[in-house]
Protein backbone atom coordinates (compact mmCIF):
# COMPACT_ATOMS: atom_id res chain seq x y z
CA UNK A 1 0.00 0.00 0.00
CA UNK A 2 1.10 3.33 -0.32
CA UNK A 3 1.84 5.37 3.02
CA UNK A 4 1.37 9.15 3.03
CA UNK A 5 4.01 11.14 5.47
CA UNK A 6 5.02 14.34 5.38
CA UNK A 7 8.45 15.69 6.38
CA UNK A 8 9.39 18.64 7.02
CA UNK A 9 12.90 20.09 7.01
CA UNK A 10 15.49 17.83 7.37
CA UNK A 11 15.86 17.34 11.09
CA UNK A 12 15.45 13.73 12.65
CA UNK A 13 13.53 12.64 9.61
CA UNK A 14 13.40 9.24 11.01
CA UNK A 15 11.57 10.72 14.73
CA UNK A 16 9.29 12.21 12.16
CA UNK A 17 8.42 8.84 10.45
CA UNK A 18 8.11 7.03 14.06
CA UNK A 19 5.48 9.38 14.91
CA UNK A 20 3.47 9.80 12.05
CA UNK A 21 3.04 5.82 11.62
CA UNK A 22 2.49 5.29 15.30
CA UNK A 23 -0.12 8.36 15.30
CA UNK A 24 -1.71 6.19 12.15
CA UNK A 25 -1.49 2.81 14.29
CA UNK A 26 -3.23 4.42 17.29
CA UNK A 27 -6.07 5.76 15.14
CA UNK A 28 -7.03 3.09 13.51
CA UNK A 29 -5.95 4.12 9.61
CA UNK A 30 -3.55 1.47 9.93
CA UNK A 31 -4.87 -1.68 11.06
CA UNK A 32 -4.01 -4.99 12.77
CA UNK A 33 -2.24 -7.09 9.70
CA UNK A 34 -1.58 -3.95 7.84
CA UNK A 35 1.57 -4.66 5.91
CA UNK A 36 4.03 -1.79 5.64
CA UNK A 37 5.96 -0.96 2.83
CA UNK A 38 9.26 -2.27 2.29
CA UNK A 39 12.24 -0.03 4.04
CA UNK A 40 14.06 0.45 0.45
CA UNK A 41 10.69 1.10 -1.46
CA UNK A 42 9.42 3.82 1.50
CA UNK A 43 13.20 5.25 1.52
CA UNK A 44 12.37 5.77 -2.43
CA UNK A 45 9.20 7.19 -2.14
CA UNK A 46 10.52 9.50 0.71
CA UNK A 47 13.98 10.65 -1.24
CA UNK A 48 15.79 9.65 2.09
CA UNK A 49 18.24 6.84 3.08
CA UNK A 50 17.16 3.66 3.78
CA UNK A 51 18.56 3.35 7.00
CA UNK A 52 16.61 6.34 7.95
CA UNK A 53 13.32 4.32 7.53
CA UNK A 54 14.83 1.14 9.05
CA UNK A 55 15.87 3.40 12.80
CA UNK A 56 11.72 4.05 12.85
CA UNK A 57 10.72 0.70 11.81
CA UNK A 58 12.84 -0.89 14.73
CA UNK A 59 11.81 1.59 17.12
CA UNK A 60 7.88 0.42 16.37
CA UNK A 61 8.44 -3.12 16.84
CA UNK A 62 10.24 -2.41 19.62
CA UNK A 63 7.69 -0.56 21.07
CA UNK A 64 5.31 -3.51 20.15
CA UNK A 65 3.51 -1.03 17.21
CA UNK A 66 5.16 -3.22 14.27
CA UNK A 67 5.98 -6.98 13.62
CA UNK A 68 8.63 -8.23 11.25
CA UNK A 69 8.61 -11.31 9.69
CA UNK A 70 12.11 -12.31 8.24
CA UNK A 71 11.73 -12.84 4.66
CA UNK A 72 7.83 -11.71 4.60
CA UNK A 73 7.65 -8.39 5.48
CA UNK A 74 7.00 -5.68 8.33
CA UNK A 75 3.20 -5.66 9.60
CA UNK A 76 0.17 -3.57 12.21
CA UNK A 77 0.86 -5.68 15.35
CA UNK A 78 -2.59 -6.71 16.79
CA UNK A 79 -4.17 -6.41 20.06
CA UNK A 80 -3.49 -2.51 19.62
CA UNK A 81 -6.91 -0.40 21.21
CA UNK A 82 -7.32 2.87 18.64
CA UNK A 83 -6.94 6.26 20.53
CA UNK A 84 -10.41 7.69 21.21
CA UNK A 85 -10.91 10.77 18.39
CA UNK A 86 -10.56 14.42 20.49
CA UNK A 87 -13.81 15.76 21.82
CA UNK A 88 -12.68 19.46 20.31
CA UNK A 89 -13.53 18.68 16.59
CA UNK A 90 -10.01 16.98 15.97
CA UNK A 91 -6.29 17.84 16.15
CA UNK A 92 -6.37 19.86 18.77
CA UNK A 93 -8.46 22.71 17.53
CA UNK A 94 -10.56 24.56 20.38
CA UNK A 95 -13.17 25.85 17.99
CA UNK A 96 -15.33 22.94 15.76
CA UNK A 97 -16.78 23.38 13.07
CA UNK A 98 -21.12 23.75 14.37
CA UNK A 99 -23.79 23.63 11.85
CA UNK A 100 -26.57 25.73 11.49
CA UNK A 101 -28.96 25.83 14.46
CA UNK A 102 -31.72 24.64 11.60
CA UNK A 103 -30.12 21.23 12.09
CA UNK A 104 -30.19 20.98 15.97
CA UNK A 105 -34.02 21.17 15.47
CA UNK A 106 -34.18 18.02 12.93
CA UNK A 107 -34.81 14.79 14.34
CA UNK A 108 -32.05 12.87 13.24
CA UNK A 109 -31.93 10.80 9.79
CA UNK A 110 -33.84 7.90 9.95
CA UNK A 111 -31.81 4.47 9.42
CA UNK A 112 -34.49 2.48 6.67
CA UNK A 113 -32.55 -0.51 6.57
CA UNK A 114 -31.86 -1.00 10.12
CA UNK A 115 -34.70 -3.12 10.39
CA UNK A 116 -35.30 -6.97 11.58
CA UNK A 117 -38.39 -7.01 12.46
CA UNK A 118 -40.19 -10.49 12.05
CA UNK A 119 -43.72 -8.57 11.08
CA UNK A 120 -42.38 -5.82 9.02
CA UNK A 121 -45.48 -3.50 8.72
CA UNK A 122 -43.61 -0.29 7.25
CA UNK A 123 -45.78 1.58 5.14
CA UNK A 124 -44.52 2.37 1.75
CA UNK A 125 -41.94 -0.26 1.33
CA UNK A 126 -42.47 -2.61 -1.69
CA UNK A 127 -42.29 -6.14 -1.67
CA UNK A 128 -39.04 -6.88 -3.01
CA UNK A 129 -39.09 -10.38 -3.50
CA UNK A 130 -41.07 -9.75 -6.27
CA UNK A 131 -38.92 -7.38 -8.41
CA UNK A 132 -38.70 -8.71 -11.89
CA UNK A 133 -34.65 -9.47 -10.98
CA UNK A 134 -33.97 -11.90 -14.27
CA UNK A 135 -35.58 -8.79 -16.91
CA UNK A 136 -33.55 -6.04 -15.02
CA UNK A 137 -30.68 -8.08 -14.99
CA UNK A 138 -30.81 -8.57 -18.66
CA UNK A 139 -31.58 -5.38 -19.54
CA UNK A 140 -29.03 -3.45 -17.67
CA UNK A 141 -26.88 -5.70 -19.02
CA UNK A 142 -27.34 -5.03 -22.36
CA UNK A 143 -27.30 -0.87 -21.38
CA UNK A 144 -24.24 -1.40 -19.68
CA UNK A 145 -22.70 -2.66 -22.57
CA UNK A 146 -24.02 -0.39 -24.84
CA UNK A 147 -23.00 1.96 -22.17
CA UNK A 148 -18.63 0.61 -22.93
CA UNK A 149 -18.86 0.66 -26.28
CA UNK A 150 -20.06 4.57 -26.54
CA UNK A 151 -18.42 7.84 -25.75
CA UNK A 152 -18.52 7.23 -21.65
CA UNK A 153 -20.17 11.26 -21.86
CA UNK A 154 -22.59 13.28 -19.59
CA UNK A 155 -26.26 13.03 -20.95
CA UNK A 156 -28.34 15.99 -20.57
CA UNK A 157 -29.40 16.80 -16.62
CA UNK A 158 -33.06 16.61 -17.57
CA UNK A 159 -31.99 12.89 -18.03
CA UNK A 160 -31.53 9.92 -20.80
CA UNK A 161 -34.26 10.84 -23.91
CA UNK A 162 -35.67 7.78 -23.65
CA UNK A 163 -36.33 7.38 -20.13
CA UNK A 164 -38.11 10.91 -20.66
CA UNK A 165 -39.95 9.60 -23.11
CA UNK A 166 -41.27 6.40 -21.70
CA UNK A 167 -42.21 8.52 -18.42
CA UNK A 168 -44.05 11.52 -20.47
CA UNK A 169 -46.31 8.33 -22.07
CA UNK A 170 -46.97 6.10 -19.06
CA UNK A 171 -48.05 9.33 -17.40
CA UNK A 172 -50.27 10.43 -20.23
CA UNK A 173 -51.96 6.76 -20.34
CA UNK A 174 -52.06 5.82 -16.99
CA UNK A 175 -52.73 8.97 -15.36
CA UNK A 176 -53.59 11.67 -17.19
CA UNK A 177 -51.20 13.79 -16.71
CA UNK A 178 -50.39 15.67 -20.13
CA UNK A 179 -46.91 15.75 -20.45
CA UNK A 180 -43.98 15.70 -23.33
CA UNK A 181 -40.67 14.05 -22.59
CA UNK A 182 -39.21 17.73 -22.62
CA UNK A 183 -41.53 18.44 -19.77
CA UNK A 184 -40.14 15.38 -17.47
CA UNK A 185 -36.78 15.88 -15.32
CA UNK A 186 -35.41 12.31 -14.11
CA UNK A 187 -34.13 12.96 -10.65
CA UNK A 188 -32.33 10.54 -7.89
CA UNK A 189 -35.64 10.35 -6.16
CA UNK A 190 -39.11 12.09 -5.48
CA UNK A 191 -37.34 14.08 -2.79
CA UNK A 192 -34.38 15.63 -5.18
CA UNK A 193 -37.55 16.88 -7.51
CA UNK A 194 -38.73 18.50 -4.27
CA UNK A 195 -35.68 20.02 -3.86
CA UNK A 196 -35.08 21.11 -7.25
CA UNK A 197 -38.53 23.00 -7.02
CA UNK A 198 -37.77 25.18 -4.09
CA UNK A 199 -34.35 25.84 -5.30
CA UNK A 200 -35.39 27.41 -8.53
CA UNK A 201 -38.44 28.80 -7.24
CA UNK A 202 -38.22 30.12 -3.85
CA UNK A 203 -35.90 32.49 -1.77
CA UNK A 204 -35.03 32.54 2.11
CA UNK A 205 -38.20 33.37 4.42
CA UNK A 206 -40.55 32.29 1.82
CA UNK A 207 -43.68 30.72 3.28
CA UNK A 208 -44.48 27.16 2.10
CA UNK A 209 -47.44 25.11 3.15
CA UNK A 210 -46.97 21.14 3.92
CA UNK A 211 -49.80 18.60 4.86
CA UNK A 212 -50.49 18.57 8.68
CA UNK A 213 -50.03 15.38 9.66
CA UNK A 214 -47.89 14.61 6.69
CA UNK A 215 -44.43 13.02 5.23
CA UNK A 216 -42.10 14.41 7.58
CA UNK A 217 -39.05 14.08 4.75
CA UNK A 218 -39.81 17.16 2.47
CA UNK A 219 -40.90 18.96 5.88
CA UNK A 220 -37.62 18.87 7.13
CA UNK A 221 -36.16 19.28 3.31
CA UNK A 222 -38.04 22.60 3.09
CA UNK A 223 -37.16 23.95 6.96
CA UNK A 224 -33.62 22.88 6.29
CA UNK A 225 -33.55 25.23 3.10
CA UNK A 226 -34.43 28.70 5.31
CA UNK A 227 -37.83 28.34 4.10
CA UNK A 228 -41.19 29.62 6.94
CA UNK A 229 -43.09 25.78 6.77
CA UNK A 230 -46.67 25.82 7.72
CA UNK A 231 -48.53 23.04 8.81
CA UNK A 232 -52.04 23.02 7.40
CA UNK A 233 -54.60 20.56 8.25
CA UNK A 234 -55.94 17.41 6.81
CA UNK A 235 -59.61 15.87 7.45
CA UNK A 236 -61.56 12.98 5.42
CA UNK A 237 -61.77 15.54 2.09
CA UNK A 238 -57.55 16.30 2.09
CA UNK A 239 -55.80 19.15 2.71
CA UNK A 240 -58.13 21.97 4.22
CA UNK A 241 -57.57 24.35 1.40
CA UNK A 242 -59.57 27.09 3.22
CA UNK A 243 -56.71 27.23 6.28
CA UNK A 244 -53.63 27.44 3.47
CA UNK A 245 -51.70 30.80 3.97
CA UNK A 246 -51.78 33.79 0.90
CA UNK A 247 -48.23 34.12 1.14
CA UNK A 248 -47.84 30.80 0.40
CA UNK A 249 -45.35 30.75 -2.78
CA UNK A 250 -45.48 26.62 -2.72
CA UNK A 251 -47.66 23.84 -1.24
CA UNK A 252 -46.44 20.49 -0.67
CA UNK A 253 -49.37 17.62 -0.98
CA UNK A 254 -50.17 13.96 -1.56
CA UNK A 255 -53.88 14.33 -2.59
CA UNK A 256 -54.17 10.62 -4.21
CA UNK A 257 -53.57 8.75 -1.24
CA UNK A 258 -52.50 11.47 1.64
CA UNK A 259 -49.83 10.49 3.73
CA UNK A 260 -49.88 9.00 6.13
CA UNK A 261 -53.72 8.91 6.87
CA UNK A 262 -54.88 7.23 3.71
CA UNK A 263 -57.60 9.56 2.61
CA UNK A 264 -58.11 11.17 -1.07
CA UNK A 265 -58.57 14.51 -1.72
CA UNK A 266 -62.20 15.42 -3.13
CA UNK A 267 -62.93 16.87 -6.58
CA UNK A 268 -64.18 20.03 -4.52
CA UNK A 269 -61.07 20.42 -2.90
CA UNK A 270 -58.58 19.65 -5.71
CA UNK A 271 -60.90 22.33 -7.49
CA UNK A 272 -60.55 24.70 -4.86
CA UNK A 273 -56.81 23.96 -4.30
CA UNK A 274 -55.97 24.80 -8.05
CA UNK A 275 -57.78 28.02 -7.99
CA UNK A 276 -56.09 29.40 -5.12
CA UNK A 277 -52.82 28.60 -6.81
CA UNK A 278 -53.85 30.60 -9.54
CA UNK A 279 -55.11 33.31 -7.22
CA UNK A 280 -52.05 33.60 -5.30
CA UNK A 281 -49.62 32.56 -8.08
CA UNK A 282 -48.09 29.80 -5.93
CA UNK A 283 -47.02 26.21 -6.79
CA UNK A 284 -48.69 22.83 -5.70
CA UNK A 285 -45.93 20.40 -5.77
CA UNK A 286 -48.49 17.28 -6.44
CA UNK A 287 -46.76 13.66 -4.92
CA UNK A 288 -48.46 10.75 -6.84
CA UNK A 289 -46.01 8.29 -5.01
CA UNK A 290 -48.32 5.30 -4.95
CA UNK A 291 -51.49 5.46 -6.36
CA UNK A 292 -50.49 3.07 -8.85
CA UNK A 293 -52.25 0.69 -6.78
CA UNK A 294 -56.22 1.11 -7.12
CA UNK A 295 -58.04 -1.94 -5.68
CA UNK A 296 -61.22 -0.63 -6.31
CA UNK A 297 -63.63 2.33 -8.11
CA UNK A 298 -62.46 4.58 -10.48
CA UNK A 299 -58.82 6.59 -9.85
CA UNK A 300 -58.64 10.31 -9.12
CA UNK A 301 -57.75 12.59 -11.26
CA UNK A 302 -54.75 13.91 -10.23
CA UNK A 303 -54.29 18.20 -9.85
CA UNK A 304 -51.83 18.00 -13.08
CA UNK A 305 -54.83 16.56 -15.02
CA UNK A 306 -57.24 19.42 -13.84
CA UNK A 307 -55.82 21.98 -15.40
CA UNK A 308 -53.68 25.36 -13.96
CA UNK A 309 -50.73 23.50 -16.10
CA UNK A 310 -48.32 26.42 -14.84
CA UNK A 311 -48.86 26.39 -11.50
CA UNK A 312 -48.69 22.20 -10.74
CA UNK A 313 -45.44 20.17 -10.81
CA UNK A 314 -45.97 16.44 -10.57
CA UNK A 315 -43.33 14.36 -8.70
CA UNK A 316 -43.86 10.69 -9.24
CA UNK A 317 -41.07 7.92 -8.13
CA UNK A 318 -40.45 4.20 -9.00
CA UNK A 319 -39.07 3.37 -4.91
CA UNK A 320 -42.53 2.10 -4.62
CA UNK A 321 -43.47 0.48 -7.51
CA UNK A 322 -39.97 -1.43 -8.37
CA UNK A 323 -37.33 -0.79 -5.67
CA UNK A 324 -36.17 2.46 -3.23
CA UNK A 325 -32.32 1.03 -3.87
CA UNK A 326 -33.01 2.59 -7.32
CA UNK A 327 -33.24 5.96 -6.45
CA UNK A 328 -35.15 6.82 -9.45
CA UNK A 329 -37.93 9.94 -9.46
CA UNK A 330 -39.29 12.27 -11.81
CA UNK A 331 -40.93 15.72 -12.20
CA UNK A 332 -43.28 16.89 -15.02
CA UNK A 333 -42.79 20.94 -14.15
CA UNK A 334 -44.05 24.28 -15.13
CA UNK A 335 -42.19 25.15 -18.59
CA UNK A 336 -41.40 28.64 -17.08
CA UNK A 337 -39.22 26.47 -14.45
CA UNK A 338 -38.22 23.86 -17.11
CA UNK A 339 -34.56 25.50 -17.74
CA UNK A 340 -33.70 26.63 -13.89
CA UNK A 341 -34.80 22.73 -13.09
CA UNK A 342 -31.97 21.62 -15.68
CA UNK A 343 -29.54 24.41 -14.55
CA UNK A 344 -30.03 23.38 -11.05
CA UNK A 345 -29.95 19.89 -11.61
CA UNK A 346 -26.63 19.25 -13.22
CA UNK A 347 -25.56 21.10 -10.52
CA UNK A 348 -25.98 19.08 -7.54
CA UNK A 349 -25.10 15.78 -9.54
CA UNK A 350 -24.73 16.34 -13.52
CA UNK A 351 -27.37 13.66 -13.81
CA UNK A 352 -28.83 10.80 -11.96
CA UNK A 353 -27.04 7.42 -13.26
CA UNK A 354 -27.21 6.60 -16.95
CA UNK A 355 -27.22 2.80 -17.27
CA UNK A 356 -29.84 2.70 -14.57
CA UNK A 357 -32.21 5.35 -16.64
CA UNK A 358 -31.59 3.61 -19.99
CA UNK A 359 -32.90 0.19 -18.64
CA UNK A 360 -35.57 1.39 -16.90
CA UNK A 361 -36.84 3.09 -19.91
CA UNK A 362 -36.01 -0.89 -21.83
CA UNK A 363 -37.96 -2.35 -18.90
CA UNK A 364 -40.94 0.39 -19.55
CA UNK A 365 -40.99 0.28 -23.61
CA UNK A 366 -41.21 -3.64 -23.40
CA UNK A 367 -43.87 -3.64 -21.82
CA UNK A 368 -42.40 -5.22 -18.78
CA UNK A 369 -43.15 -2.24 -16.44
CA UNK A 370 -46.73 -2.21 -16.95
CA UNK A 371 -47.42 -5.88 -16.38
CA UNK A 372 -45.12 -5.71 -13.64
CA UNK A 373 -47.54 -3.23 -12.03
CA UNK A 374 -50.66 -5.87 -12.56
CA UNK A 375 -49.03 -8.46 -10.82
CA UNK A 376 -48.01 -6.40 -7.83
CA UNK A 377 -51.44 -4.81 -7.81
CA UNK A 378 -53.37 -7.74 -7.56
CA UNK A 379 -50.66 -9.10 -4.58
CA UNK A 380 -51.28 -6.00 -2.46
CA UNK A 381 -55.08 -6.03 -3.45
CA UNK A 382 -55.36 -9.42 -1.35
CA UNK A 383 -53.01 -8.00 1.29
CA UNK A 384 -54.97 -4.81 1.81
CA UNK A 385 -58.20 -6.61 2.36
CA UNK A 386 -56.46 -9.10 4.92
CA UNK A 387 -55.16 -6.35 7.06
CA UNK A 388 -58.24 -4.08 7.00
CA UNK A 389 -60.20 -7.02 7.63
CA UNK A 390 -58.36 -7.85 10.69
CA UNK A 391 -58.22 -4.37 11.86
CA UNK A 392 -62.01 -4.44 11.94
CA UNK A 393 -62.55 -7.52 13.51
CA UNK A 394 -59.88 -7.50 15.79
CA UNK A 395 -59.06 -4.25 16.65
CA UNK A 396 -62.74 -2.64 17.61
CA UNK A 397 -63.09 -0.54 19.93
CA UNK A 398 -58.99 0.30 20.11
CA UNK A 399 -58.14 1.13 16.08
CA UNK A 400 -60.73 2.39 13.54
CA UNK A 401 -59.26 2.27 10.01
CA UNK A 402 -59.41 4.78 7.77
CA UNK A 403 -61.17 3.97 4.58
CA UNK A 404 -58.74 3.77 1.63
CA UNK A 405 -58.89 1.79 -1.59
CA UNK A 406 -55.14 3.16 -2.86
CA UNK A 407 -51.38 2.38 -2.02
CA UNK A 408 -49.08 0.44 0.13
CA UNK A 409 -50.39 0.92 3.40
CA UNK A 410 -53.71 1.75 5.57
CA UNK A 411 -53.73 3.76 8.73
CA UNK A 412 -56.19 3.14 11.85
CA UNK A 413 -56.39 5.87 14.42
CA UNK A 414 -56.64 4.73 18.31
CA UNK A 415 -60.30 5.59 19.48
CA UNK A 416 -59.56 6.42 22.94
CA UNK A 417 -57.29 9.97 22.46
CA UNK A 418 -55.47 9.35 25.07
CA UNK A 419 -53.87 6.75 23.70
CA UNK A 420 -50.04 6.74 23.01
CA UNK A 421 -48.88 5.82 19.89
CA UNK A 422 -45.56 5.90 20.44
CA UNK A 423 -45.51 4.01 23.16
CA UNK A 424 -47.74 0.96 21.15
CA UNK A 425 -45.30 1.12 18.77
CA UNK A 426 -42.60 0.69 20.79
CA UNK A 427 -43.94 -2.31 22.67
CA UNK A 428 -44.80 -3.56 19.23
CA UNK A 429 -40.98 -3.04 18.13
CA UNK A 430 -39.74 -5.27 21.08
CA UNK A 431 -42.57 -7.72 20.03
CA UNK A 432 -40.80 -8.06 16.03
CA UNK A 433 -43.89 -5.80 14.59
CA UNK A 434 -42.79 -2.55 12.77
CA UNK A 435 -45.53 -0.30 12.63
CA UNK A 436 -45.56 3.32 12.00
CA UNK A 437 -46.59 5.89 15.12
CA UNK A 438 -48.48 8.71 13.56
CA UNK A 439 -48.17 11.52 16.37
CA UNK A 440 -44.51 12.27 15.40
CA UNK A 441 -45.64 13.70 11.79
CA UNK A 442 -48.15 16.21 13.08
CA UNK A 443 -46.54 19.54 13.83
CA UNK A 444 -49.66 21.55 15.45
CA UNK A 445 -52.64 18.94 14.26
CA UNK A 446 -52.10 16.15 16.89
CA UNK A 447 -52.95 12.60 15.60
CA UNK A 448 -52.65 9.29 17.54
CA UNK A 449 -52.87 6.64 15.44
CA UNK A 450 -50.89 3.96 13.29
CA UNK A 451 -49.68 3.29 9.70
CA UNK A 452 -49.73 -0.24 8.45
CA UNK A 453 -47.87 -0.85 5.48
CA UNK A 454 -48.57 -4.55 3.41
CA UNK A 455 -45.47 -4.70 1.40
CA UNK A 456 -43.15 -5.97 3.07
CA UNK A 457 -44.99 -8.23 4.46
CA UNK A 458 -46.47 -11.38 3.00
CA UNK A 459 -50.28 -12.94 2.71
CA UNK A 460 -49.52 -15.87 5.14
CA UNK A 461 -47.48 -13.34 7.46
CA UNK A 462 -50.16 -10.62 8.44
CA UNK A 463 -53.22 -12.38 10.73
CA UNK A 464 -49.96 -13.31 13.23
CA UNK A 465 -48.21 -10.49 12.86
CA UNK A 466 -51.58 -8.42 13.75
CA UNK A 467 -52.08 -10.51 16.93
CA UNK A 468 -48.79 -10.08 18.53
CA UNK A 469 -49.86 -5.95 17.36
CA UNK A 470 -53.19 -6.41 18.72
CA UNK A 471 -51.23 -7.55 22.30
CA UNK A 472 -49.16 -4.71 22.34
CA UNK A 473 -52.12 -1.98 21.73
CA UNK A 474 -53.81 -2.83 24.98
Amino acid sequence: MDLHVRLDGRGDLSGQLYRQVRAAVLAGRLPAGQPLPPTRELAGDLGIARNTVSMAYDRLAAEGFLVARPGVGTFVAAGLAPDRPPDDGGDGDPVALVPRAVWAGLPAAADLAATEAEFDFRPGVPDATLFPYAAWRRVTARQLRATAVGTGAHIAAAGHPALRAAIARHVAVARGVPAAPDDVVVTSGSQQAVDLLARVLLSPGDVVAVEDPGYPLPRKLLTSSGFDVVPVPVDDEGLVVGALPDPARLVYVTPSHQFPLGTSMSLGRRLALLEWARRTGALIVEDDYDSEFRFAGRPFEPLAGLGAAGHVAYVGSFSKTLLPTLRLGFVVAPRSLRDAIHQAKQLLDWHTAVPAQAALAELIDEGLFARHLKAMRRVYARRHHLVTSLLRRDFAGVLEPVPSLVGLHVTALFTDPRADDVEVAARARSAGVEVLALSPLAVAHPVRGLALGYGAITEDRIAAGLAVLRTAAR
